[in-house]
């Protein structure tokens, strides 16, 4: 599928590949950013990245113009992958991902193996004030330092004002599609279910397991991890490791 070429990234191809771990991004994060998780996965698990219209690989794209496009664009790409997968999201990509594999089961498409949601409130509350950050009436600054703050500007954009620009309007890009979130009434999902949250995330709401669970028909577990909505460093740099279904046999 060409869209593939594009849409898709993977670091490297892992020879005699049990899974795929496939990730969707969260406000304003590619690709690349799940990509240096790279050498944390499991053996005969193969990472992949599902870049969104308008950046990186696709930057000659228009953005999506809403949730829903947005959702029918990465339902498109996670259905073409090959083999058993898992899907995980973070924040605003953990929502896209439930989302996604909820069309899946709806349409009798082939799901993923289980559902990982990483720091984010349960969907069917819908678009809440807690949930709208960073937000469209931030400032450029307040974008950027909220950018630097959880590590998704490198040295070399920081120090390029033409790139700092682009990453300024892609944030705003998802930002813009963020807000047009909703929850489709009715969507749950049977597949395994596996919710992280942050301690110390004051973002997320403290009954946030009992939430989720309600959305799910299937297995369910939820870890709770050090540190704030981005956990801590180390955690972070290693969080394959805390997705048990990337383990199993």
């Amino acid at each position: 599928m060409q869209l593939l070429e594009t849409a898709l990234v993977r670091p490297w191809q892992v020879p005699d590949v049990r899974r795929t771990l496939v990730c969707l991004g969260f406000c304003g994060g590619g690709a690349g950013v799940y990509l240096r998780w790279a050498d944390a996965m499991p053996a005969g698990v193969e990472l992949a990245a599902v870049c969104y219209p308008g950046r990186e690989g696709r930057f000659v794209e228009d953005f999506a113009a809403d949730w829903d496009a947005l959702a029918e664009d990465a339902l498109a790409v996670v259905t073409a992958v090959e083999g058993p997968y898992v899907l995980f999201g973070h924040s605003m990509g953990g929502w896209m991902a439930f989302d996604v594999a909820s069309r899946i089961e709806e349409r009798g498409g082939r799901a993923p193996e289980a559902l990982v949601v990483s720091a984010a409130n349960a969907p069917s509350f819908g678009l809440t004030v807690r949930d709208m950050f960073p937000a469209q009436q931030d400032t450029d600054e307040q974008l950027m330092d909220w950018m630097r703050t959880f590590g998704l500007l490198p040295e070399h954009v920081l120090g390029d004002p033409d790139l700092a620009e682009m990453a300024l309007e892609l944030m705003r890009a998802d930002i813009r599609v963020r807000d047009t979130f909703y929850h489709r009434e009715g969507a749950k999902v049977s597949t395994p279910l596996q919710i992280l949250s942050g301690a110390d995330d004051d973002i997320i709401d403290r009954h946030v397991a009992d939430h989720w669970r309600k959305l799910s028909t299937g297995d369910f577990r939820h870890d709770e991890l050090p540190g704030g909505h981005f956990y801590t460093p180390d955690i972070w740099r290693g969080l394959p490791s805390r997705i048990t279904s990337l383990h199993q046999d």
